[in-house]
């Protein structure tokens, strides 16, 4: 494992590669999955998280993400979701990398994005490749909404629980770290416990290669060991401190 501990902001930084977790939309009002007040401290994972589950009880599952898709509907991009399309905008080589399936990136105005577990406001059909972004007006339906194409049950396009990640979105999120010059590169990892896998792979990766990690979460995460700056801090409190510090440094060049 190679530690890197110097300027991690040098003049010469040109790609900034960052993973999200709950934690950053927590800040919008988004239960997160895990922790004291977790959606999973309310609810069973494979109730509501399951392919097998939702063969069994569609209509509650869908129900649930509905519920949820409301309640994402009415949260806002807070001030970390922000920053981050402003270093978008200023440095030539960016990927935001998220778990978060809450739409609030996009909405925030990030685009060079990689949804690893998909997005609450899609569905996709559980026979063809059929997918769909889901009108606001579909959030007060009830049932399971059938397929156009072929007349299957559509589900959420969310990556549930013993399902493997979109082959796609994991291929450029791993491609963009092992194309990544270290000497160039930072890896930011914000407001994720660092234990969903294989997400949680990503900074280590980057680290084995020697790009810098920085690690933003309120709580210790197992990352913490090999980040060259952990801050123990909420995102919308530290990642526009950060942003800040990324486009002074572009700035200079």
């Amino acid at each position: 494992m190679v530690r890197v501990e110097a300027t991690i902001f040098t003049k010469g930084m040109r790609r900034l590669i960052v993973l999200t977790g709950a934690g950053i939309s927590a800040e919008s009002g988004i239960p997160t999955f895990r922790g004291a007040l977790g959606l999973w401290t309310r609810f069973r994972p494979e109730d509501f998280a399951d392919p097998e589950a939702f063969a069994r009880r569609a209509d509650d599952i869908w129900a649930w993400y509905r519920e949820r898709r409301r309640n994402a509907r009415k949260a806002q991009p807070n001030a970390a979701h922000r920053a981050l399309v402003e270093a978008e905008r200023h440095l030539p080589e960016f990927l935001l990398i998220t778990q978060n399936v809450d739409d609030l990136h996009r909405r925030a105005g990030s685009r060079q994005l990689v949804e690893l577990h998909g997005n609450l406001f899609r569905e996709r059909c559980t026979r063809c490749s059929f997918r769909r972004w889901a009108k606001e007006a579909s959030d007060h339906e009830e049932g399971v909404p059938p397929c156009p194409r072929c007349g299957a049950p559509l589900r959420p396009d969310v990556v549930w629980f013993g399902e493997a990640l979109p082959a796609e979105a994991w291929e450029q999120a791993v491609s963009f770290v092992l194309t990544a010059d270290p000497s160039h590169t930072v890896f930011w990892v914000v407001g994720t416990s660092a234990q969903v896998y294989p997400a949680a792979d990503l900074p280590r990766l980057a680290a084995r290669r020697g790009i810098p990690v920085v690690v933003v979460n309120p709580e210790p995460t197992p990352l913490d060991g090999l980040a060259a700056r952990v801050y123990h801090e909420k995102a919308g409190e530290r990642v526009p401190q950060l942003v800040k510090e990324v486009v002074s440094r572009s700035e200079q060049q």
